[in-house]
């Protein structure tokens, strides 16, 4: 059972959501002034803060097995410094194919000086809105990883959420390894929204 100060915290987040993305949607032109107040309760009363998502690839191994998992991922409305940190798992768009998902770990953000292995390439920045995403399993080469070693930094737009949950198998599943401060953000979220059931019900192993 779910304890008061959970759900507090976990209304404290739905809110913080709601304001986020209804300030977007204002500043982007989609809603005027007077529908921001509206826009704000009904992003917070009607949907969840995740989101199922499937993935397979050997490519994060051992966080996510090779026979793939259903992923429970938390929905970001910005992927900025404050909401996304060095260490999370995050769930992207493709930066090569506009129609697929990757799932990598975030390795470094904008102001990080990047440094090859490789003593013919130059050391660089990361730019403002840029980061550096990598997989997990070491024993693949960079190509194989296809992750920013082989497409290099990609725009922190990119990022649509966060992945805090996998299911491998019924009796195989637990939280995802974050950086401290998302576990700490999204500890009230996962015990009001985990499903393991439902999550079985979508799992396509």
């Amino acid at each position: 059972m779910v304890s008061v100060s959970t759900w507090f915290r976990y209304i404290a987040n739905k809110l913080d959501y709601s304001v986020s993305l209804s300030y977007k949607s204002y500043k982007g032109g989609l809603i005027n002034d007077k529908e921001v107040i509206d826009s704000v309760w009904k992003n917070l009363f009607q949907g969840k803060l995740t989101f199922l998502h499937w993935n397979k690839g050997q490519e994060m191994a051992p966080t996510i097995g090779d026979q793939g998992g259903t992923l429970l991922v938390r929905k970001l409305p910005a992927a900025d410094p404050m909401r996304v940190f060095v260490g999370d798992v995050v769930l992207l768009k493709d930066p090569e194919k506009s129609d697929n998902f990757l799932v990598r770990r975030l390795a470094a953000i904008e102001g990080y000086e990047m440094a090859s292995t490789d003593e013919k390439d130059e050391p660089f920045v990361l730019d403002k809105d840029e980061c550096w995403v990598l997989a997990d399993n070491e024993k693949l080469k960079a190509k194989e990883a296809n992750d920013s070693r082989n497409f290099g930094p990609i725009s922190m737009t990119n990022i649509v959420g966060r992945v805090i949950y996998c299911l491998q198998t019924a009796v195989d599943h637990g939280p995802v390894q974050n950086s401290h401060f998302s576990t700490r953000k999204d500890t009230p979220v996962l015990e009001v929204e985990l499903d393991v059931e439902e999550m079985a019900k979508h799992h396509k192993a």
